[in-house]
């Protein structure tokens, strides 16, 4: 998943459906982190601070690279968008979390 994500973001634009508004733009990066988060929360419920910080350092380096690419731009609220796919897929996992531990 990773990969894909990686693949998507850093190719030319004209290879990729075009964005309806520029908040879908932002969407999306909020559900493709999201998804990431809580899969690798999931495969590696021990693993939590290493998951969040490493998919933020993934989103953080996915927006340097667009940058240094010519045909992407790198934006900082992208970075903000990956972050909040991020802690809303953390606070899901947590509530997954609580509510089967209290159902056993």
């Amino acid at each position: 998943m990773c990969a894909a994500v990686t693949v998507a973001s850093l190719s030319p634009t004209e290879y990729l459906l075009p964005g309806v508004f520029d908040w879908w733009d932002k969407a999306q990066h909020a559900i493709a982190f999201a998804g990431l988060c809580f899969c690798g929360l999931w495969a590696y419920p021990n693993r939590v601070l290493a998951m969040l910080v490493g998919l933020l350092l993934l989103g953080a380096v996915i927006e340097v690279a667009q940058a240094a690419t010519g045909w992407r731009v790198g934006d900082v609220a992208d970075w903000v968008a990956d972050a909040v796919g991020v802690g809303l897929a953390y606070g899901f996992f947590r509530a997954c979390a609580l509510t089967r531990s209290r159902a056993v």
